[in-house]
Order: structure tokens, then sequence, then C-alpha cells
């Protein structure tokens, strides 16, 4: 906490990263809970004066995950008067054992720039930071209450992620480089929160014109060995 010097950052601006997971049936999202609180939150943080903002996420994200190469994408922008609650602030912050001035810059109001990534969930090894006695992966039907506005946040990653959904790069990291059919319609289905006709998911993705087919998964079963595809580069 004594490194957030307020020469070092742009005053008012801070970014919250809902970081996306598929467990293989499940939909997930990383969370974070603050010292001895209770309290549950997206991961998120501050821009620091001589950085882009990208790049601060980025840093956020290779913190926490110690991934480097994250699709990213911002989504929207919160700025409500109703976020600013300054005695969660205090809080987490006495939850330190620090002397924090009353009038510490963290105290006041902030614009967070919202992202969202998409990552393969086996490759990380979620690690807390100095505010958090822990950072785990959620189911993001049944997350816990977030601070702030966190949830309105993540339900609008949701959106944006359901609506832009057919788009190749918000799967390419959420399956392995060579997937069957059925694994990505149960990615369209954990996102959706629906299931899915199995021949129309197919007719409908073979009509977009961005899978490539490869040879047949052999899996020494009796049953009908399926095709692997990848997205087209």
């Amino acid at each position: 906490m004594s490194t957030l010097k307020r020469e070092e950052y742009i005053p008012h601006l801070a970014y919250d990263s809902v970081i996306f997971g598929f467990s293989g049936e499940k939909l997930k999202i990383l969370l974070i809970e603050y010292h001895k609180t209770g309290w549950f939150a997206l991961p998120g943080g501050f821009v620091k004066i001589h950085e882009p903002l990208d790049e601060a996420v980025k840093r956020g994200l290779r913190e926490r995950t110690s991934l480097h190469d994250i699709y990213l994408e911002q989504f929207y922008t919160f700025g409500s008067l109703e976020r600013n609650k300054p005695e969660v602030m205090r809080k987490i912050m006495a939850s330190q054992e620090k002397v924090v001035p009353e009038d510490h810059w963290l105290f006041e109001r902030f614009v967070s720039v919202g992202y969202y990534a998409l990552i393969d969930y086996e490759k990380v090894e979620p690690r807390p930071d100095a505010l958090s006695d822990s950072i785990n992966w959620y189911d993001v039907d049944s997350i816990p209450d977030l601070l702030f506005d966190h949830n309105f946040i993540v339900q609008k990653a949701l959106e944006h992620l359901r609506t832009h959904l057919d788009q190749k790069l918000l799967s390419v990291n959420l399956l392995p480089e060579r997937f069957t059919m059925k694994e990505l319609q149960q990615v369209y289905e954990a996102i959706l929160g629906e299931k899915l006709n199995r021949a129309n998911f197919q007719r409908k993705m073979l009509s977009l014109g961005i899978l490539e087919r490869h040879e047949k998964l052999y899996s020494g079963g009796s049953h009908k060995a399926p095709y692997l595809y990848s997205f087209l580069k």
C-alpha cells in the first residue's frame, strides 16, 4: 500500500477486470477476497502516469495470473456517483494495520474502465495481491455479492461477450488449439446460459466461415469419432 504514491498515478482513474475461464463445463470468473473483511471484488488497479491504460491492465493480470498472452477487450466505463464508497476503502486499508491519512487519495471518487479477459483456465495459478487473502475461480452463475458496482460490471461484461460471441477471438483462449464441435458448443452454452440444438449449432458454426476442419479424434471407443476444428488464422 505504501507504494501507491499519488504522484505516480493518474488521479481518479481505475480499471476493473472481468477474467473469464472455461472449465470444460462451466464459465468461471476470477475474484479476490480482501484481507480480514470477507468482501469480494473483481481484480482491479490504477494507471501510472507514464503507462498506457491497456498496459496497466495487462500488468495487473500478469501479476495475478502469471500469463502474458491474454486476449483483452475494453467494454464499458463506469462512473456513477453511487460507486464512490470511501468508508469501504477505509476498512480495506485499515485491514493492512497501517495508519492512513483521512485525505488519502484512495478515498476519492474514481471512474473505472471495464475490461474482460478470456484465458486458459488450466494454465492459471491465481496469486493474491497485497490487499487480498485469496484469489479464486467462481462459477459465473453463482458469484457472491461484490463490492461497489462490481456485480453490475460482471453483468455488462457478460452482455458484451454474448453479443460478440461469434467472433473467433472471443473463444480462442477458452479452448485448446484444436477442439471438437461438442467442445465449442459447450463453451457457447456456458456463456449463453442455455442448451443449444446440436444440429442447428453445427450448421450455424460451419456457415460462419471461421472454422478449419482437421482429422478425426480417435479415442479408441466404439462411438463415431468427431472431427477436430481450429479457428482460421
